[in-house]
């Protein structure tokens, strides 16, 4: 009889368990350090699963085509992405939208930088001294560290980056471009501009061996994006609820990790740019 009780209770205790809400998934483009992005979209998952009040997990990506893969086939339901990868994801995705970017986002910029073997000083701008040396992007689906430079690299020479550099590398990431030219694997490169300025505070560059030589105009880059079957999954208006709670995040500490000054709304018709450089360059696949 005792043993009959006891299974009845167990079986009682498992039901709701076996009948709980799916957890909700996000990711995020590897652009930097891996144990830093760890770091910071933990947080991250632990502050939206209190404003949700769902299970909230984060799980990596090796690279950014992984981001949109794991987006496109439902492993995520969110995800922070650079402007491309998010147009992108949301392109392969029908009815999944751009939440919310970063205050710096709107008008974001790309840093090209020159090891001082090269001769060319800060501020020296996109020059034809520039031919003939050694080049890398980061990411080939970064669009600060390879759609828009590329880009604008096309507009000053009037040539694909093949034919105007000896050799065209990509690094990965960022932080990876800025430590190859930096160590003058490659001469110059082009990345993210907080990536770069978050190495310099944290000492891990030698302003001395590298520096910057130009600044681009300001394009639209990194935003938060969710597939549109969210509100079927997680109850009606859980994507607005999303959206608030990315809006409302003001932990300073955490902010700072990314690094934003805070996020603000935005839709998917303010990437129609990046839509547009992307069909020019024929990468936007």
């Amino acid at each position: 009889m005792l043993g009959r009780l006891t299974l009845a209770l167990s079986l009682a205790l498992a039901a709701p368990l076996a009948g709980a809400a799916e957890p909700f998934v996000f990711t995020a483009i590897p652009d930097e350090d891996e144990t830093r992005l760890q770091e910071r979209f933990e947080k991250v998952a632990d502050y939206l699963e209190d404003e949700l009040d769902v299970e909230v997990r984060f799980v990596p990506v090796k690279s950014y085509a992984a981001a949109v893969s794991a987006f496109r086939n439902d492993q995520v339901q969110l995800a922070w992405f650079g402007g491309l990868s998010g147009v992108q994801a949301r392109e392969r995705v029908p009815g999944s939208r751009a939440l919310a970017q970063g205050v710096e986002d709107a008008r974001f910029r790309t840093y090209f930088i020159a090891h001082e073997s090269t001769g060319l000083e800060e501020g020296a701008g996109l020059v034809d001294d520039m031919r003939g040396m050694t080049f890398t992007f980061g990411s080939k689906g970064s669009t600060s560290g390879r759609l828009m430079p590329e880009h604008f690299l096309r507009e000053a020479f009037g040539e694909a980056p093949e034919e105007v550099f000896s050799r065209v590398g990509f690094s990965g990431n960022h932080s990876r471009t800025a430590s190859l030219v930096a160590t003058g694997a490659y001469q110059l490169g082009a990345l993210n501009y907080t990536v770069w300025e978050n190495e310099v505070e944290a000492g891990n560059i030698d302003t001395d061996s590298v520096r910057v030589i130009w600044e681009t105009p300001a394009y639209p880059d990194y935003q938060w994006s969710i597939r549109g079957d969210v509100d079927d999954r997680f109850g009606e208006g859980f994507a607005d609820r999303v959206q608030q709670a990315l809006l409302d995040m003001n932990d300073p500490a955490l902010l700072e990790s990314f690094p934003r000054s805070g996020f603000i709304p935005v839709s998917n018709d303010d990437y129609e740019v990046i839509r547009e450089v992307g069909r020019q360059l024929d990468i936007l696949d």
